[in-house]
């Protein structure tokens, strides 16, 4: 998601007991895809249809729905809630 979080930086992250019904757009979720469970992933979400959600990172080069479509709400885990950016 860089520009925006880089490495380094910490995040408060509200973990998600079951998928979200609704998840706002602009919002900042951690994404857990279904073939590459342990690997969280953060991207902002852009678009909702039909229940499923379309996210992007900040980057052009990000790996999101421009590449995979649109993803399911078991696959949002958690949303981030604040960041700590460490000084340089």
């Amino acid at each position: 998601m860089a520009p925006t979080y880089n490495n380094g930086d910490h995040l408060l992250v509200l973990w998600l007991p079951e998928p979200p019904l609704r998840a706002p757009l602009g919002s900042i979720a951690v994404i857990e895809r279904e073939e590459r469970p342990g690997v969280f992933l953060i991207k902002r979400i852009q678009k909702a249809h039909a229940g499923n959600y379309w996210v992007e990172g900040d980057s052009d080069e990000s790996s999101d729905s421009r590449t995979w479509g649109w993803i399911t709400p078991h696959e949002v885990v958690g949303r981030v809630l604040f960041r700590y950016r460490k000084k340089k």
